[in-house]
């Protein structure tokens, strides 16, 4: 059978939808994003095209409108309720319109309802919004334009009439029938040195001599498979700011709009110390079907399980002496290793590892609630804060109860939260790090989670940040109003954003005023002072107005006081800003049809890419030393050392897996009796063989791992007095210098343990191998080999560690 109705989805249904173009503009680390949807019926009756998309929780959307036959049609917003009932009635009556809303049981999912198109006939609408971009540890500023949404894990079958996700038809993402484009402009007065990808790009075009002003594009071909992620890096970051914006020439003073608008941009220069170790540390892992799925849609990637087994493994052995511990794993059911969190020891630390390696993605669906409820019912340790770690591909139905449940808490604990995978959800994963005062991490495409776990873990064992507050010096009969949450928690190395809203008479555009953070650290206080002129800048699309718009809208949502004062208040808000809100949407109807469209309505789903499916494990990577090889060290060259390894990677054969069904169940044991890991990289090897306290032994595990024999170890060991486990340390640590130096973000807590274990070693000790520093010294300033890729400052590192241990040489 012939279908001439154009593009056709898997169950042979025609799809009006054409094309999606993304048009984005990013000003420093703000970005504007108008996208553009075009529709064609091809179809003998009018239809009515469903389409769901996901957006970043932080996108304040604020304009919606529709071109149809030349004619623009200018939704307006309305509270949500109201609006629903003029679109169903306007298609009752057989008039076109269009509706925009945000699903009531998630922040980060939107629908674009396309109502009462006739046969034949082209329709585009367009949504804007206005998005807050996060700053990466490298400095580049990072845009996503979310391309996969998952399905929400069902609770319960009756919960599938309001969940929209779960009608959404999938295809793979190279099937999708519409094409999708992207452009992107950046401008920077502090200059733009590139930018980069996930996806393929056509080469930067510079617009300014000066290289302030650029513009890139999606390459042709994109499968629509992944998240679109774009990092800019200027020539400086983390530059304090403030920048004041013109209230809208028509409002009344005094209200939101009428007034002007601040966004206060700190980078608090917090001292890099060493924080308090007593702190009780509880790591909660999503062990749900979904977790099978590859981290990405290259073959060869690692399962998101396996990914964050190797992460846990890592945190377990990054924690310092003198803390507790737990771990839960969760999915339809919830397990804990321990009934209680214990002392963190080599006893506890090496049960909680073996325990981990058996985990697996076999849980069945998402349910997050109820394990933070079990942990949440159990009392803090005086003495001992607690630091919640949270893993999760963030595929759930009950978003708001969860961040809910999170803030209920939140003066018992921190909260520091992981998306893993394409398609989290990014309204649960940064709603429950900003219910629980942590911060939230997303791990995509070609992302490591590792890294960014530790830099988590570093945070949590900063000194905790007291006494926040902001002052303000304004010219008289001025004053600020905040408009978003006030500060509570900092942290090292993180940016701060605040808005607020001007009020009173200011004459003088010469008039200046300043804000100061203000905080305590270790009894010390600490003030971060940035001047600004009130000399407010015009912008016809009150970007910083939006943007504080929706910074409101999410501290009210988070007051769970009074949800019908709330809900007021939100609406009130949004209907004043024109941003999209859960309590609100925008409607267009188009009043200029001549006659009514007649006909039967058809209704039509637009196809969503679906999640990664593959039916095989992923492999390890094994770590090469073949760097090591012709340096001269210690009493014999380094190739006899590390002798085993040779360049490139260790793979074994896949391994068949049940396919993945992120609302399935697989089964009820969190714990297997076997470990069905692929091999293991060389660095988790050794990650895994330290021990609590930082220490090493040397033994065949370790010389496996190091590339050489315990005999030629200990043969070339300079301290006759064998203290071997030091000189096992000393290897381990000399061995992630050489071998893993661009992997040193995972490491360097660990590091740091061994250092401060051979610190404790007995000063006598070290003051008998003094004698053998002259010869030590003279082999560590030997000329390198060429090609041995080992660096002047990793000569350095070693030379000051032997340096400190043999404190005469």
């Amino acid at each position: 059978m012939e279908y001439p109705c154009g593009l056709l989805t898997h169950s042979k249904q025609p799809v009006p939808l054409k094309s999606i173009s993304v048009a984005v503009s990013i000003r420093e680390f703000v970005a504007d994003v108008s996208a553009t949807l075009d529709y064609k019926n091809e179809e003998a009756d009018p239809v009515e095209a469903f389409f769901v998309f996901p957006m970043d929780e932080d996108s304040a959307v604020y304009s919606f409108q529709a071109l149809v036959d030349g004619k623009s049609i200018v939704a307006e917003i309305q509270e949500k309720q109201q609006a629903q009932e003029n679109y169903e009635n306007a298609i009752s009556q057989g008039q076109q319109a269009f509706l925009l809303e945000q699903d009531s049981s998630s922040g980060d999912i939107f629908s674009c309802s396309v109502g009462n198109l006739p046969p034949g006939q082209k329709a585009s609408v367009t949504l804007s919004y206005v998005q807050e971009l996060s700053l990466e540890a490298d400095g580049a500023v990072r845009f996503v334009l979310p391309a996969v949404l998952n399905p929400r894990y069902l609770l319960q079958e009756s919960a599938e009439a309001n969940n929209i996700t779960s009608q959404i038809p999938r295809v793979p993402g190279k099937e999708l029938p519409y094409t999708f484009s992207v452009s992107a402009n950046v401008c920077s007065s502090n200059g733009i040195e590139k930018v980069e990808s996930n996806c393929a790009l056509s080469p930067l075009q510079y617009l300014e001599d000066d290289k302030t002003v650029a513009q890139v594009a999606l390459a042709e071909g994109h499968q629509f498979d992944r998240d679109v992620e774009i990092l800019v890096y200027y020539r400086e970051v983390n530059t304090p700011s403030v920048s004041v914006e013109m209230a809208q020439a028509d409002a009344k003073p005094g209200s939101l709009m009428g007034d002007p608008a601040v966004m206060v941009s700190f980078y608090p220069s917090i001292p890099e110390t060493q924080g308090d170790s007593t702190s009780e540390f509880i790591f909660v892992m999503d062990c749900s079907g979904s977790m099978s799925s590859p981290m990405n849609s290259r073959e060869d990637a690692q399962l998101r399980i396996d990914s964050a087994k190797d992460t846990l493994v890592l945190l377990l052995k990054s924690l310092p002496l003198g803390c507790f511990f737990n771990i839960y794993g969760f999915g339809s059911s919830f397990e804990s290793f321990f009934p209680d969190s214990v002392e963190y020891t080599q006893q506890s630390m090496e049960e909680a590892v073996q325990r981990v390696k058996a985990l697996q993605g076999n849980l069945g669906g998402t349910e997050i609630l109820e394990p933070l409820k079990n942990i949440y019912s159990k009392s803090c340790r005086p003495g001992y804060p607690r630091q919640l770690f949270l893993f999760t591909d963030g595929e759930v139905c009950d978003t708001w109860e969860v961040i809910a449940e999170v803030q209920r808490h939140s003066q018992n604990h921190r909260c520091f939260s992981f998306g893993i995978g394409e398609g989290a959800s990014t309204s649960l994963i940064k709603g429950v790090a900003r219910a629980g005062g942590g911060t939230a991490e997303f791990i995509t495409g070609m992302d490591r989670m590792q890294p960014k776990a530790l830099r988590s873990l570093k945070r949590a064992l900063q000194p905790v940040v007291q006494d926040v507050s902001l002052t303000w010096t304004l010219p008289p009969g001025t004053n600020s109003a905040l408009l978003s949450a006030a500060p509570t928690v900092i942290f090292r190395g993180q940016r701060l954003i605040i808005y607020a809203q001007l009020k009173g008479e200011n004459s003088s555009k010469q008039a200046a005023g300043e804000v100061c953070l203000c905080y305590t650290l270790q009894g010390e206080g600490f003030r971060n002072t940035v001047p600004f002129s009130l000399d407010a800048k015009a912008d016809d699309k009150l970007t910083i107005h939006r943007l504080a718009a929706k910074s409101l809208i999410q501290t009210l949502e988070g007051n769970l006081q009074d949800a019908a004062e709330v809900k007021k208040r939100v609406v009130d808000v949004s209907l004043q800003l024109g941003v999209v809100s859960s309590h609100t949407a925008y409607i267009a109807i188009n009043k200029e049809l001549n006659q009514p469209i007649q006909g039967p309505l058809t209704w039509r789903d637009i196809p969503l890419a679906g999640p990664y499916q593959r039916a095989f494990r992923s492999v390890g990577h094994s770590a090469s030393p073949a760097c090591l090889s012709n340096l001269v060290i210690f009493n014999g060259p380094v190739n006899e050392f590390f002798s085993d390894y040779e360049d490139g990677c260790a793979l074994s054969e896949p391994e068949d897996l049940d396919d993945c069904d992120s609302c399935g169940f697989y089964g009820s044991t969190m714990m297997s009796t076997r470990d069905t890991s692929p091999p293991e990289s060389a660095l988790v090897q050794l990650i895994s063989l330290q021990k609590a306290n930082g220490s090493w032994e040397l033994d065949e595990a370790l010389a496996s791992v190091l590339g050489v024999s315990v005999q030629s170890a200990l043969a070339s060991f300079p301290d006759q007095s064998k203290d071997v486990p030091r000189w096992a340390t000393i290897l381990a640590v000399v061995w992630m210098h050489s071998c893993s130096w661009d992997q040193r973000e995972e490491w360097e807590l660990l590091e740091r343990k061994a250092v401060a274990w051979i610190q404790a070693r007995s000063e006598e000790e070290l003051t008998r191998s003094e004698g053998h520093g002259g010869d030590m010294r003279r082999r560590l300033e030997m000329p390198m080999g060429k090609g041995d890729g080992i660096s002047r400052t990793f000569d350095r590192v070693v030379l000051a560690v032997f340096t400190f241990l043999l404190p005469g040489c």
